[in-house]
């Protein structure tokens, strides 16, 4: 997603003398004709006007609210998009580079014959979904596999029995 970064300027309040230009709208618009085609100079590109409120000191208890014209600009950040590089990871082993990886025989790290690489099964396209898979519920709770969970796990017994022998001992 690009980034960008935002510039806020306040929006000419009187108009700008140039020569040719005759009136309060026309210098008024000369004024907003340069400084936007100032910044579009510089790379940034025009997004909107705002009217936005501006709580400001009136004497020395009081406030009062200024409403500021404003204009927005916008660019890409050109140091962010000449740094981001991504980073290509390897695709995660598949349940068959895991079961190869494991029954395949351990050379000794001292020996000087090359260490096998694990094979890598191609995946093949199985048959078309069924009507179980049809039927499967239309939303997701983020949990799978949740069916081959008989019980506990052995790390929460053997965590219950530990808290359980020191109660008794203690």
């Amino acid at each position: 997603m690009p980034r960008f970064e935002y510039k806020v300027v306040p929006a000419p309040q009187k108009g700008l003398k140039a020569k040719g230009i005759k009136g309060a709208e026309a210098r008024f618009s000369h004024a907003l004709e340069e400084l936007m085609n100032g910044l579009a100079g510089d790379g940034w590109e025009y997004q909107r006007a705002e009217t936005l409120p501006s709580i400001e000191r009136a004497g020395l208890t009081s406030t009062t609210t200024e409403w500021r014209n404003v204009l927005v600009f916008r660019r890409l950040r050109e140091n962010d998009t000449a740094a981001f590089a991504p980073e290509l990871l390897p695709p995660p082993p598949t349940e068959m580079e895991v079961d190869a990886a494991e029954t395949a025989p351990h050379i000794s790290e001292t020996s000087d014959t090359p260490k096998a690489s694990p094979v890598v099964a191609s995946p093949t396209v199985g048959p078309a979904p069924t009507a179980a898979a049809d039927a499967a519920p239309a939303w997701d709770n983020g949990v799978e596999d949740t069916a081959d969970v008989a019980g506990v796990g052995s790390t929460l017994e053997t965590l219950a029995a530990a808290r359980k022998s020191a109660k008794t001992d203690g």
